[in-house]
């Protein structure tokens, strides 16, 4: 399905493995030629589209031999060439549920391709069901009665986790098409939405949007954000601005369907702010050294996750699968650290760790010192080629409306939080950051950027 959010979403998501078939939702963010080597690479032969992605279909079917088949689920007149979707359920009589379920596979969720072309990730219904379990258990979200909205993309893992937890409560969906903090409030007010998923810049947008305070979110009970670090400058707006509103972390990834860990209301305060939470009951957690050992608590290792919810695998990789899967371990390619109680702490991606002067720099906690300026809106922190430093620690940062700030003035600001190393020894300022479709920042595009400016291989 290319689609925005609508009820059609959830419509498909529960009518396709009643179908006896596999789940293959699109990213929209993604480009014709990224869509064509998914649709490609998964052998896919149905797809819908709404009014949104229709002019797509063309480009589309030229590049997919296999696409034979696309339903138009869109408001407007359906185009020629496809299928009109509420024509489909006039003319035909409901179907027997194939009752798919335990290891049968559920859908094909396609990577962001922030490494390259992006891999088909293998999750069957007990990954999915296991997840939502472990988020539905914690209390943390989801009660009965909860009316959720979906903002952030219904195509990607974390939304879809949290429909399905709904799902299992029997409780409300509200969809709004895409994330605009405007339209958020608008729904949260409208329809009394109590609880809402959210990824940290669409938090960071919505505690920024001007008119905020204008809208009455007294309904909102709980919000669950996760899909990357969020700054602890943006946890601290949001507490200030909702304080009846509890907040929840959920970390994990969409090998892991998604859930891993959570952070619980109750630990948002003190030393845990910055961590992302305890396992889950859905799976068990440990950080690794290279060598397989766990690792103490208080020293970065690999964060590595085993469950219910762990993959099947990649789609047609076999190889990619078996260096990332096991003895039953998912080795997430994130490091991090446990503490004495349980709580992990997730410092970086392992690639985007940075080695400055033989120490090494997690840009994660680079951002969150910069997060706090009030001249920062948002930031990302890379690691560029340097002479005498091996890499140097550089910052790209939006700058708030109507701030202006120099270089050299945030970098004093992070040294005043964080060790004078870690500080960035290079700022550039720019209107935007590339963004995926999740809502993630792309670093590697940052990177690739930088690289090729300072002629750099990458």
């Amino acid at each position: 399905m290319l689609s925005l959010n609508s009820d059609r979403y959830a419509e498909y998501l529960l009518a396709v493995p009643w179908a006896d078939a596999v789940l293959n939702p699109v990213n929209i963010r993604w480009s014709p030629t990224e869509i064509a080597y998914s649709i490609n690479d998964s052998d896919t032969r149905i797809m819908l589209v709404d009014d949104a992605f229709a002019p797509m279909v063309p480009t589309l079917q030229a590049q997919c031999e296999a696409l034979t088949t696309v339903v138009h689920c869109g408001d407007g007149p359906t185009p020629e060439g496809m299928l009109a979707y509420e024509d489909l359920l006039a003319e035909n009589s409901p179907i027997e549920d194939a009752r798919r379920a335990g290891d049968a596979l559920a859908g094909l969720f396609y990577t962001g391709g922030t490494t390259g072309f992006p891999k088909g990730v293998m999750l069957s219904h007990t990954n999915l069901v296991t997840s939502a379990f472990g988020a539905v258990a914690s209390g943390a979200l989801l009660s009965s009665g909860a009316v959720l909205l979906h903002a952030a993309p219904m195509f990607h893992l974390a939304d879809l986790a949290a429909w399905c937890g709904q799902v299992m409560v029997g409780g409300r969906h509200v969809m709004v098409p895409f994330f605009d903090p405007k339209v958020v409030c608008e729904a949260v007010q409208a329809h009394e939405v109590t609880d809402v998923l959210l990824v940290p810049t669409m938090i960071q947008m919505l505690v920024d949007f001007p008119e905020v305070s204008s809208y009455d979110l007294s309904s909102l009970d709980h919000i669950l954000y996760g899909g990357s670090v969020i700054s602890e400058g943006v946890l601290q707006r949001t507490m200030a601005l909702l304080p009846d509103v509890r907040l929840a972390q959920a970390y994990g990834m969409t090998e892991l369907a998604p859930l891993a860990t959570l952070l619980l209301p109750e630990d948002h305060h003190g030393p845990y702010l910055r961590a992302a939470g305890r396992a889950a009951v859905n799976a068990e957690v440990q950080v690794r050294d290279p060598f397989g050992a766990v690792c103490p608590p208080g020293v970065v290792g690999e964060v590595c996750v085993r469950g219910g919810n762990v993959m099947q695998g990649y789609w047609n990789r076999p190889e990619e699968t078996s260096a990332v899967l096991r003895d039953g371990w998912m080795h997430t390619g994130d490091g991090g650290y446990m503490d004495e109680d349980g709580y992990l702490f997730v410092v970086d991606r392992i690639k985007d760790m940075i080695i400055s002067g033989g120490e090494n720099v997690y840009s994660a906690e680079v951002e969150s010192a910069l997060s706090q300026h009030p001249a920062v809106l948002q930031s990302a922190v890379i690691g560029l080629p340097d002479d005498e430093w091996g890499e140097r620690v550089h910052a790209v940062v939006v700058q708030a409306p109507g701030a202006d700030v120099t270089a050299e003035e945030l970098r004093e600001f992070t040294k005043g939080l964080i060790a004078g190393y870690k500080a960035p020894r290079s700022v550039d300022f720019v209107s935007e950051l590339p963004i995926s479709g999740a809502g993630k920042i792309l670093k590697r595009e940052l990177r690739l950027q930088y690289s090729e400016r300072e002629g750099v291989s990458q």
